[in-house]
């Protein structure tokens, strides 16, 4: 299935049905009087956070959806059904936001949330409301109101706990692949990973976290070269963002600690916030470099890279100090709170 993580729909709330303007018409009751009942209301459109979704392809090519108008009143006092409610489903850590402004309307953070984006029109009065003491054969009535309508934004924000970044062929995808039982596609040529993929790392038993690659980036990457930038927003929802860095390019010409540095200031041109968020680095594909050098060419790139905050190496091919990163990140994140994630909504069904 292909990835989609953005999508732009109509929403459309039924209408409210007219009341209607009825009079009692029964042998032996002369001057019934009215008995117009009520419109039913329109259908709402609600969003509802689906935990058995991961892509917004649902909404690629159906774009527009209309929830059923309400019926109008009927003579007898009998009011018009209620149109049917419609609930679309979403990712969990879907945004929605309007189209038009760009105001966010909600954030579908937790299983299950749900979430009003279009309500349905109020029914008309039927003309028995109009009766009084003056106005004993009202034909007063009232029509229903149209439903909300309006054009939504729908971004997917994966909600994992830790990130990687790195150039292409950094060596993330090899990484997940060796910590967790996810299976990215691993290639010796750029840009093999195509669209965010998701890994779960279990530590023990009942201790795990989740990790998110992104396609690599380059430099001009803010700008929207490569593939990288349209997707950073996939890490903006991590506690821990992991800068990975080829230690042994094959490229005589490549220069990690340049790359390193261009990588963090193109963070930063995207987004500050993203920039500031808890970074460590780690330093791959240790395996390419001969044992005997390995330590000094570690010592040497921290030093030029001018590196302060934690840092690994490891070989996510043949799993050295990979078990040491795992531990590392796990207590991070056991000591880190995670941001609250907001209770389901609770809607009262409609009949």
């Amino acid at each position: 299935m292909k990835f989609i993580d953005e999508a732009i729909i109509r929403v459309i709330a039924g209408k409210g049905g007219d009341g209607a303007a009825s009079f009692r018409r029964e042998k032996y009751v002369p001057r019934g009087g009215p008995d117009g009942g009520d419109g039913g209301r329109g259908g709402s459109v609600y969003l509802v956070a689906d935990p058995n979704l991961n892509t917004l392809v649902d909404y690629r090519h159906e774009r527009i959806f209309r929830a059923q108008n309400g019926e109008n009143g009927r003579g007898s006092d009998c009011d018009g059904k209620s149109g049917r409610d419609i609930y679309l489903r979403v990712p969990v850590g879907t945004v929605v936001s309007d189209a038009e402004t760009g105001e966010v309307l909600v954030d579908l953070q937790a299983p299950g949330q749900r979430a009003l984006v279009a309500k349905g029109g109020a029914g008309g009065l039927g003309n028995l409301h109009f009766k009084s003491s003056t106005n004993r054969a009202p034909r007063q009535f009232t029509r229903g109101e149209p439903g909300e309508e309006r054009e939504l934004k729908l971004e997917l924000k994966l909600l994992a706990d830790v990130g990687l970044l790195g150039m292409p062929n950094a060596g993330k995808s090899t990484l997940v692949r060796a910590i967790s039982a996810a299976r990215p596609k691993v290639a010796d040529y750029p840009f093999t990973t195509l669209h965010p993929s998701l890994g779960t790392v279990r530590v023990e038993a009942d201790r795990s976290f989740v990790v998110a690659d992104i396609p690599g980036l380059i430099e001009g990457a803010a700008e929207g070269a490569g593939l990288g930038h349209q997707f950073l927003r996939h890490l903006t929802r991590t506690r821990l963002l992991l800068h990975l860095v080829d230690i042994a390019p094959l490229d005589p010409a490549a220069d990690p600690v340049r790359d390193a540095r261009a990588i963090v200031q193109e963070l930063k041109k995207y987004d500050p916030a993203l920039h500031r968020k808890p970074r460590w680095l780690v330093l791959t594909k240790l395996d390419l470099l001969p044992a005997e050098v390995r330590n000094d060419t570690v010592r040497r790139f921290v030093r030029a890279y001018r590196w302060k905050g934690p840092c690994f190496a490891i070989s996510a091919l043949t799993g050295e100090g990979c078990r040491d990163l795992v531990y590392a990140i796990m207590e991070y994140l056991d000591a880190t709170p995670r941001e609250p994630t907001p209770a389901p909504e609770v809607e009262s069904e409609r009949g």
